[in-house]
């Protein structure tokens, strides 16, 4: 059975990741440190985990597999979730898949000593756009369809 799990902690679609996991009548685990508001949606369970390092993504972790498709920004959480067989979207709708996380990590971890060698280094990711939520509601529909079929 196909469960979308959410790593909820500043994702910025749960909303639509709820609307489509209703669409099409599926487990949703939204998982979080706590704080957000509850859904009254019967397909919804929301899943508040201890305060402490990575907890929600050990949660996620341990539960995605095959044929579930998960929703996170944390790639070392995607790595594992692609590893466990789990479809992996971000939040602007890009796929992490078995061929793509490698270099996904690569990058992260590369970006993570360049901010750390210059401490005053400015700026940050560039911010959520309509067309990220767009691309996100697409690549979502596909992604739970392809596990449907």
């Amino acid at each position: 059975m196909t469960a979308l799990y959410i790593d909820a902690d500043a994702c910025p679609v749960k909303a639509e990741a709820e609307r489509v996991a209703t669409r099409h009548k599926i487990r949703m685990f939204v998982v979080s440190n706590g704080g957000l508001r509850p859904s009254q949606n019967p397909l919804v369970e929301n899943i508040i985990v201890p305060d402490g390092p990575d907890v929600a993504d050990i949660w996620i972790a341990d539960r995605c597999g095959a044929g579930d498709v998960v929703v996170t920004g944390d790639i070392p959480l995607a790595a594992r979730c692609v590893e466990a067989g789990a479809r992996v979207l971000k939040h602007n709708g890009e796929a992490l898949t078995a061929a793509n996380i490698g270099n996904v990590l690569a990058t992260r971890d590369l970006m993570a000593d360049l901010r750390a060698a210059d401490p005053f280094r400015q700026g940050g990711g560039k911010g959520f756009t309509k067309s990220d939520r767009s691309r996100f509601l697409d690549a979502l529909e596909r992604e739970i369809r392809a596990v449907q079929r």
